[in-house]
């Protein structure tokens, strides 16, 4: 019997053949936390008594979800990370570093490798072939003191999308379709095995976005299949000696194939507050908004700044809107500098924050005020998602956020 990509890099680690639905020890290559999960996952470590982590070099702590700080409580927290990473030998990625899963993507993770972190948005770096999943600030501190975990291997669903988008439909469109058409519990413990024509076709930052947001149906992880295209972006990272591929038996067992036409996906918008209470921007033209937010693990490349750069060219975001952009790193933000698009985005009046997760944690730098309307590209809207229980969070694409910002309303042109 075949095995899935998740029950194949799941073997390696575990160092015996394994199926859906077995409980097993497997071995771990990279660690993270973040400022929110990190000094539980701290404290969690040193009750463990152990003098060392297994491979400090290969524990990230990343700063990133307040950053900078607003509050001296989360300066304090701060403080536990760097001490930690002083004491321990552990990798900090600071201040303004940027978000840690494209942290994790651009520096630290490899094809084939198993990646565990404190964060639920672990799982963007399944699209470089990894097994990349979130767990609790326990498990991780366990994890980083043995170089190991155990976890259920998760069955697989076959997610085929085959054929070529319309023009200006992104692979954010396709996600939230999906996760509208199986719900945000669809696929819990799952993990997702992106394949087909359209998703060979992709480029890595669209591949990312679809990892990124698997656990928004509940999955375990988002898997692809490491390709010439992934070899490519581990090259422009300095480590193309990294590259291995790793594909599913023909054989291999799904729980279930979901088949997806890329010519059937239109612009769609998660509307409050559930990423699966899915609707068409058509259907939501008369949605006006108050902010509108570019930027996060989602959203936040390159290629998507040049989508909103295109866009704006010349224009003026209405004046009802603010519009806030976020490079989700620190290199993003350089080459957006070197390209022009930080000159573009100032001159239709956009706001700039630094690399790092910004509003979308709602701890600053955007929260929301009663009543008001945000339309963003990140991940999650739950009520509350932006500092506001009162406030309304729509998800969309780079592409409808941008005129979305221009027009004052939902839209895609």
């Amino acid at each position: 019997m075949g095995q899935t990509l998740a029950e194949k890099i799941i073997s390696e680690h575990a160092g015996k053949s394994v199926k859906a639905g077995e409980l097993v020890i497997a071995g771990i290559d990279v660690c993270a936390v973040q400022d929110g999960t990190g000094p539980l996952t701290v404290q969690e470590f040193k009750k463990l008594g152990k003098d060392k982590l297994n491979n400090p070099q290969r524990t990230i702590l990343f700063i990133d979800h307040a950053s900078p700080s607003p509050r001296k409580e989360l300066s304090n927290t701060h403080t536990v990370l760097r001490n930690f990473s002083k004491e321990y030998g552990a990798i900090l990625s600071d201040v303004g570093a940027g978000v840690c899963h494209q942290r994790l993507i651009e520096t630290f993770v490899n094809p084939g490798e198993i990646l565990v972190g404190a964060d639920s948005h672990t799982c963007t770096s399944g699209a470089l072939g990894a097994f990349a999943t979130g767990m609790g600030s326990t498990d991780i501190a366990v994890a980083m003191a043995l170089g190991k975990t155990w976890l259920k291997v998760p069955s697989t669903y076959k997610i085929e999308v085959t054929g070529k988008f319309r023009e200006g439909i992104c692979s954010k469109d396709l996600m939230l379709h999906l996760i509208g058409m199986i719900g945000a519990d669809g696929a819990t413990y799952k993990a997702l095995e992106f394949c087909g024509n359209t998703i060979e076709n992709m480029s890595m930052s669209e591949r990312f976005t679809l990892a990124n947001m698997a656990v928004e149906a509940g999955a375990k992880a988002g898997l692809f299949v490491a390709d010439e295209k992934t070899k490519e972006f581990l090259k422009s990272r300095g480590r193309e000696e990294k590259f291995r591929s790793i594909k599913p038996d023909e054989d291999a067992v799904y729980e279930k194939v979901i088949k997806i036409k890329a010519e059937d996906i239109v612009h769609t918008v998660s509307c409050p507050h559930t990423v699966d209470n899915t609707k068409t921007v058509e259907e939501l033209k008369n949605v006006k908004v108050d902010q509108v937010f570019v930027g996060t693990c989602t959203n936040g490349r390159i290629e998507d700044l040049r989508i909103i750069a295109k866009i704006l060219k010349g224009k003026k975001v209405n004046p009802d809107v603010r519009m806030l952009i976020c490079p989700a790193s620190k290199d993003i933000y350089l080459q957006a500098l070197n390209e022009g698009l930080i000159t573009t985005f100032v001159e239709a009046n956009a706001a700039i924050l630094p690399p790092g997760c910004g509003p979308c944690v709602g701890v600053h730098a955007g929260t929301l005020a009663d009543g008001e309307v945000c339309l963003a590209t990140q991940n999650r809207n739950f009520q509350g998602r932006m500092g506001n229980t009162k406030g309304f969070i729509y998800l969309a694409s780079p592409y409808v956020a941008a005129y979305t910002a221009i027009n004052g309303y939902i839209s895609a042109s």
